[in-house]
């Protein structure tokens, strides 16, 4: 989340907040401050700042209201909680829920805000898509933007609360994994533009099929008033189904050859590998050819390019700034960050993972012109089809370039088989045999065709004792996984080498 600056926030009175939270404000000072504005909302009580409203929440290991006291020793305005004190610190607005009351506070604050508010939700893509088009606007306007993960239905709220009255645009990227939560949050953030960037195979033990993906993305629109903008990916089948949005038709993009072209496409393109890609934008709203300069590798990055041209363009911006913006956007850890380590290129996309992501990062692998290695962990939320989509995805890495392919955890183990499937049909095999690192088990295999080496790991310890044995100096490394697989430690262990 954006730090919060030390500058009042429109209309946010303990009166106000009071009234919009629906609870009860218990006064326990002799000062006039109720109509005083907050300086700032948390719910993290080191980030109080003077004047600042603190959220005391009840969260899995801690709760806020043991530290009511300290925030107002560091000069809080008040406190919004579900139980009071023992003794009067100060103002304090008793609710039943406080998250309820940090979504509450949310939806008030928006209301007072000025700025125009731009939407990003999709199954891929959603933070590199934000990160193009707020820096893309940066270049005309003043911008807040969602920072880090905070895309959920708490953190986006934060991310209201983030802003101030003089930011112009205001850029949300809204993650959701379940049925109901893009209407809670679209009400909420009530945006004036909405970007979704496609519908893959993710979250669907939840939403179970790409159907129901639709679904749950395209409710970002229940939030949005009539005439409102929506910019969709042409080249995905089924956002190209969606024909109006708010009674308008939606602004879609791509870069599929088709008879039609969508309003935004690129003309022509040259990959520099994993120094990023050059290219020409076509808008055909307004006749402009853009020639942009992407820092960012992959193919998946001209998407964002296209996405942020066509919103620049609906805010006014000229091609001249758009390609400036474009030019200017950097990785962001985690999420395909490429790393000059001392002997390995790490490609860094270990925040996520989904069918989809995985075959974008095998893509972007390929670009490298050293000897490749794949790592490839768990992806979770795919429901009850997660071994049949592991297994997908280990025939799509057995069709990439990687010379090493990795797979590692318990639902990887159906990953592996699929790439041993497709390198056997692709070649004659070489005899399998049980993996050569020291502690191995019966169920960690290794196999060879082709000059392919293929490893399985169950778990990421026994990936962290065999890397000695799989890469070597020199190597571009992809390291890819569902977040809760924790590679981020593993991309450290190839930084340090």
């Amino acid at each position: 989340m954006v730090s919060a600056e030390k500058i009042s926030m429109k209309n946010m009175t303990l009166q106000a907040l009071t009234k919009a939270c629906n609870g009860e404000l218990h006064y326990y000072s002799e000062d006039a401050v109720e109509s005083k504005e907050a300086t700032s909302v948390v719910i993290d009580s080191r980030q109080i700042t003077e004047g600042g409203i603190f959220i005391a929440t009840v969260g899995e290991r801690v709760d806020g209201h043991s530290f009511i006291e300290q925030v107002f020793e560091k000069g809080a305005l008040g406190v919004i909680c579900e139980k009071l004190p023992d003794k009067p610190y100060g103002p304090c607005i008793l609710v039943k829920d406080s998250f309820k009351a940090l979504k509450d506070a949310a939806a008030y604050y928006r209301e007072q805000l000025k700025c125009t508010v731009i939407g990003i939700t999709g199954s891929v893509g959603k933070t590199s898509t934000k990160e193009f088009i707020a820096t893309v606007l940066s270049e005309k306007y003043k911008v807040c933007k969602t920072i880090g993960n905070f895309n959920n239905e708490v953190g986006m709220p934060l991310t209201i609360l983030s802003a101030r009255e003089a930011d112009e645009v205001l850029v949300l990227e809204m993650g959701i994994n379940h049925f109901g939560e893009m209407e809670r949050m679209a009400a909420i953030a009530r945006p004036d533009m909405a970007v979704i960037t496609n519908i893959a195979n993710c979250h669907l033990e939840f939403l179970g099929d790409r159907d129901g993906v639709l679904k749950a993305k395209t409710a970002i629109f229940t939030g949005m008033k009539e005439g409102s903008k929506a910019f969709l990916n042409a080249d995905d089948d089924k956002l190209a189904t969606v024909t109006k949005v708010c009674g308008a038709r939606p602004v879609f993009y791509g870069i599929r050859k088709k008879q039609i072209p969508p309003d935004y496409y690129i003309s022509e393109y040259m990959t520099k590998g994993l120094l990023g890609t050059d290219a020409v934008v076509i808008s055909r709203i307004t006749g402009e050819n853009i020639p942009v300069s992407i820092r960012l590798p992959g193919e998946h990055m001209l998407y964002n390019a296209l996405a942020a041209t066509a919103v620049g363009e609906a805010m006014g911006m000229s091609g001249d700034a758009i390609a400036s913006g474009i030019g200017k956007v950097a990785a962001t850890a985690g999420r395909g960050n490429i790393i000059a380590g001392k002997d390995y290129t790490i490609i860094d996309d270990c925040y996520n993972a989904n069918p989809s992501a995985m075959r974008y990062a095998l893509k972007l692998l390929g670009l490298a012109d050293t000897r490749k290695v794949a790592i490839l962990g768990d992806m979770f939320e795919l429901g009850e089809g997660a071994s049949a989509l592991h297994r997908e995805v280990g025939e799509a890495a057995a069709r990439s370039d990687a010379d090493v392919i990795v797979c590692v955890g318990s639902l990887s183990r159906a990953m592996y088989e699929g790439a041993l499937t497709g390198l056997k049909s692709a070649s004659e095999a070489l005899a399998p045999s049980i993996a050569e690192d020291p502690d191995s088990q019966e169920n960690d295999n290794t196999a060879v065709y082709e000059g392919v080496r293929l490893i399985y790991f169950k778990d990421k310890e026994r990936l962290k004792t065999g890397l000695p044995h799989i890469i070597r100096k020199g190597d571009s490394v992809l390291v890819k996984a569902s977040h809760g697989m924790g590679f981020a430690e593993i991309v450290d262990i190839l930084k340090e080498e």
